[in-house]
């Protein structure tokens, strides 16, 4: 009897070893499989690289940095960082830190950094820094987003040309064509006021238009810019990658986006899932960092 219970603790200790707990998994756009050397082989070849992330998910920052590292290397050094979650206006005292000239702690106190900045941004700020790469600051400074949510995107006429230089040169096009636009206005509801719903994707639409600016100003020729940005900013190739397209057509871009899912084997989600040329499906259990 004493056998027969040990041999049935052995068979439930190895079916638990068994189980394959993934953290991660990268697929293309039709749904096959990508493995990280060949990801970073195809981004490589690209001009602009958007990394959609979900702002919370410990895994997809961790992937941000070495993907990152991993680019760097494969393109013998020749990136630029960029990210939403830095302002037009900071550049001056990010490029202080990125240079040695204020500590951490300074920039801290001069910048208007996100909560998770320490955790999650951080680490791609400060690997720009021991390379000595380019980091930019590329989304409109919140209050003038606030602004158009509150006031509408002709308020920003008003701004002083000195305010005009941190958002996209006016007049910003708005338009309902833009992919993820539509959706936005129908989650504000078929009772939503219309001015009210176009005031709130103007907001959008001028942070997507200032970080499309922002990194056409600051591409290098034989550089590849990889910017990081929330999921919706570039989801079903709109928001900055749709500002750009209008801009620079030829340019060549790739959009990782990232989904989450319950499924222990992480396959391609059935619903909500428009794929783009990378997809990144993480558990939605992961660890949040906030």
């Amino acid at each position: 009897m004493k056998n027969i219970f040990i041999a049935v603790l052995l068979i439930s200790f190895g079916a638990l070893h068994a189980q394959n707990f993934k953290a991660y998994q990268f697929y293309d756009k039709k749904g096959k499989t990508v493995k990280t050397d060949k990801l970073i082989k195809e981004l490589a070849e690209y001009d602009i690289v958007f990394f959609g992330e979900l702002h919370n998910n410990s895994i997809v920052h961790w992937l941000q940095l070495r993907v990152t590292e991993a680019l760097y290397e494969k393109k013998n050094h020749q990136l630029t960082l960029g990210a939403e979650m830095l302002e037009r206006d900071n550049q001056s005292q990010l490029n202080g830190y990125l240079n040695g000239r204020i500590d951490a702690k300074n920039l801290k106190d001069s910048v208007r950094l996100w909560n998770n900045y320490t955790t999650d941004y951080k680490p791609l700020v400060d690997f720009a820094k021991s390379k000595k790469l380019n980091f930019i600051a590329t989304n409109i400074p919140r209050k003038y987003a606030s602004q158009t949510a509150k006031e509408g995107i002709a308020s920003l006429d008003q701004l002083s040309e000195k305010e005009k230089t941190y958002i996209a040169q006016l007049p910003i096009k708005v338009t309902l064509d833009t992919p993820g636009y539509q959706e936005m206005k129908a989650m504000m509801g078929e009772h939503a006021e219309g001015t009210k719903v176009m005031n709130f994707i103007s907001a959008q639409a001028v942070k997507d238009a200032t970080m499309a600016e922002s990194i056409l100003k600051n591409l290098q020729p034989g550089k590849t810019f990889i910017h990081y940005n929330g999921n919706y900013h570039s989801k079903e190739f709109g928001g900055i990658y749709w500002y750009i397209k209008q801009k620079n057509p030829n340019l060549k871009m790739v959009v990782i986006s990232a989904f989450e899912s319950e499924d222990p084997e992480l396959k391609v989600p059935e619903k909500d899932y428009i794929p783009t040329e990378f997809n990144l499906i993480i558990p939605s259990d992961m660890t949040k960092t906030f």
